[in-house]
């Protein structure tokens, strides 16, 4: 293999010849403009260049150095192990949270638990209110408001009138003002409770060891107490089948009553609806509440309709809360038509469906123009009108 060698003039007349070169190329570059350019991408490589050198002169001389605090001078061996001692584990005045930076902060707004009420509360009744909405606002059911508040109210829900003070029961039940010659047994029967049930409520402060003997108990004349989840039947006197056989029946209702009565209309079988209006303004029909129809909206004077065909057994007033009332026997089912203004027909007439036999009021124990509606059947019994008429 044969070396080629350059002498020092032949080398220098390289040299000059590449840098000729270059500089004619340089030359070439700013004429066609892109001198600029060429620098900007220059300095970009210079730029990228140092920073890669810089990354691998901090990764070879720093980021490989052992930790802190680490001996790097090497001893001489001993010829004995050193002794060493454990470290004492750390600890801190707020506990394993503390060391893990976890603070624990008093909250200053602890909630309480509600307490289970045991004594009777009053509420006064106000404009608009309903046994619905006041039993709603207390969590209680409607009966409860009608047995807890039977000497006010009368088993009647229309009798609910504004300024009235009712009792609030702190359960649902009953309540029962002792009387003289009371007995335990007697009372827990009537309610449908046990005895155990009046003795073991809280609020009635009473025991097995107070009391004494159940036929004569040693409680209080007057004492109220909560009869827990009772229950008992309604007294009304309203629900009278008067049939066109037996008007008289109706006597105790009031003056409405009629004599005797003779022959008459039959119904179809089908129900109209009573009124010009199809709403309610007041109560459903409610068995629970003691309300066995519906009260139809609308204004004063609004005509009254017979639901179907048959012979007034009634018509006058009820002296049971109801106001103007007319009862028609349509032979099998009755209707009545309660707190009317007017009415316009009279005993033993007959009338046919759809006929106007009154104007709507609010006589009697009313809060407003209304129509209280009932069907009873002599099948059925006081049945829910809504499963019977037809709109």
């Amino acid at each position: 293999m044969t070396e080629l060698l350059f002498s020092p003039d032949t080398q220098a007349e390289h040299q000059n010849k590449s840098s000729h070169g270059w500089s004619a190329l340089w030359e070439r570059m700013l004429r066609w403009g892109l001198g600029e350019s060429i620098l900007h991408i220059g300095t970009i490589l210079a730029v990228i260049v140092l920073v890669l050198v810089v990354a691998w002169v901090m990764r070879r001389f720093y980021l490989n150095q052992p930790p802190t605090g680490t001996n790097q001078v090497s001893a001489a061996p001993l010829e004995a192990a050193t002794p060493t001692a454990s470290p004492k584990p750390i600890t801190a005045a707020g506990g394993e949270d503390t060391l893990r930076g976890i603070t624990r902060l008093a909250d200053m707004h602890t909630v309480l638990p509600a307490r289970p009420r045991f004594d009777i509360s009053m509420y006064t009744v106000v404009a608009g209110d309903t046994l619905f909405g006041i039993a709603e606002k207390f969590g209680l059911k409607p009966e409860t408001l009608m047995w807890g508040n039977s000497d006010i109210l009368g088993d009647d829900p229309h009798r609910l009138t504004p300024g009235q003070q009712l009792r609030i029961l702190p359960v649902d039940g009953a309540y029962y003002q002792w009387h003289t010659g009371d007995g335990l047994n007697g009372v827990a029967k009537y309610f449908h409770v046990s005895v155990d049930d009046i003795l073991n409520w809280p609020g009635n402060n009473l025991s097995k060891e107070s009391v004494g003997d159940y036929a004569a108990p040693n409680i209080k004349v007057d004492t109220g107490l909560v009869i827990p989840g009772g229950m008992r039947d309604y007294v009304t006197w309203t629900g009278i089948r008067i049939s066109r056989d037996n008007p008289a029946a109706a006597k105790l209702l009031g003056p409405g009553a009629c004599g005797t009565v003779y022959g008459g209309a039959l119904g179809t079988g089908t129900f109209v609806w009573p009124s010009t209006e199809k709403w309610l303004s007041g109560y459903d029909y409610s068995p629970a509440t003691n309300h066995f129809g519906i009260d139809v909206a609308g204004a004063l004077g609004n005509p009254i309709f017979a639901t179907d065909t048959g012979v007034v057994v009634y018509a006058g007033w009820n002296d049971w809360g109801y106001g103007n009332v007319v009862v028609i026997d349509h032979g099998g089912w009755q209707s009545l038509y309660a707190h009317l203004e007017y009415i316009y027909v009279s005993c033993g007439m007959s009338v046919f469906q759809g006929a106007t036999i009154g104007a709507m009021g609010s006589t009697g124990n009313s809060s407003g123009p209304h129509l209280h509606f009932e069907l009873m059947s002599d099948t059925y019994g006081r049945v829910n009108p809504w499963d019977f008429l037809t709109r």
